[in-house]
């Protein structure tokens, strides 16, 4: 009996498997376009190790960025399985940051440093210091930026995430837009292509862009 319920769940993961290549193949589409579906899945895999856990956030202390962090779904039925949803998300993330290395938004090249005793922090980029206030809410799970006069006032709240070097925060892609805008001109850089970035995952609701963190 024991050999015949274990070639069952053997079976029924297979199923599961070739179910789930399949789906992502098509849900993909032009965002992996020159590899295959086992290609990306083997990145997907390989990246994801280790990296997210459901800890809440307590910013404090200065953090690196890391990369872009995207988080989707679908707009048909409005709901992912798990591995398509990363899947998706990382396929973007990749695009994503092909467009901001044209910038010079690169891993590494941007730091936020957060101060909890009085909810202020600074954004390092491009060369400009940028400063702000911020509030952690919903259990630490939410976060909202709101930057000064240099930003003209900009406010963002998006989701928090811990990871396990750092954090992660995503927002609506429209308002990321309007701070990578706002950013390169204070720089001195045209944001000429930036809107780009939110044409990236069409087809896709709840589309979320954002920051790694890395402290």
């Amino acid at each position: 009996m024991k050999k015949v319920l274990s070639i069952l769940a053997v079976a029924a993961t297979m199923t599961a498997t070739v179910s789930a290549q399949t789906s992502l193949g098509s849900l993909l589409g032009g965002l992996t376009s020159g590899s295959s579906t086992s290609s990306t899945l083997g990145n997907i895999v390989s990246g994801l190790a280790g990296t997210v856990y459901s800890a809440p956030v307590s910013l404090n202390g200065t953090y690196t960025y890391g990369g872009s962090a995207v988080s989707v779904s679908s707009s048909e039925g409005n709901v992912l399985t798990n591995l398509a949803g990363t899947a998706a998300s990382s396929a973007v993330e990749s695009k994503v940051d092909e467009q901001l290395a044209k910038f010079g938004i690169t891993p590494g090249a941007m730091t936020f440093t957060f101060n909890n005793e009085d909810n202020t922090f600074t954004m390092d980029a491009l060369g400009v210091s940028i400063p702000g206030t911020y509030k952690v809410g919903d259990g630490e799970k939410t976060v909202t930026l709101t930057f000064g006069k240099t930003l003209k006032y900009l406010s963002m709240t998006g989701n928090l995430e811990s990871t396990t070097n750092g954090a992660k925060m995503v927002f609506q892609a429209n308002k990321m837009v309007s701070l990578l805008k706002k950013v390169l001109a204070v720089a001195g850089q045209s944001s000429s292509g930036i809107a780009a970035i939110s044409s990236l995952a069409d087809g896709y609701d709840n589309y979320k862009v954002g920051f790694k963190l890395t402290k």
